[in-house]
């Protein structure tokens, strides 16, 4: 987790921006569109962008294909997965 995903989930600020102009304005929506993400989103992405940098996004990909059959596991998961009619009367 970079530093900024930590501050902002622990303290988020909240920007009031005035005279943006109508070119930025156009160039942010279309963006917020062609990527599929909200207006807040994409500006809060460009912020990051300019002032520290790309933020890291996690990268999981070293974990996939790794995962590995284990019997103990599945009969745990199989205990939590059962329902005590007991319990819903």
């Amino acid at each position: 987790m970079t530093c900024h995903n930590a501050c902002m989930s622990v303290h988020a600020i909240q920007y009031t921006v005035r005279g943006v102009p109508g070119e930025v304005d156009r160039a942010l929506r279309e963006r917020a569109a062609m990527q599929n993400k909200s207006i807040n989103q994409v500006i809060l992405d460009e912020l990051t962008k300019a002032t520290i940098g790309q933020r890291q996004i996690a990268d999981f990909s070293d974990l996939v294909g790794q995962w590995q059959p284990d019997a103990a596991f599945d009969s745990a998961i199989e205990t939590q997965r059962s329902v005590d009619p007991e319990d819903w009367k």
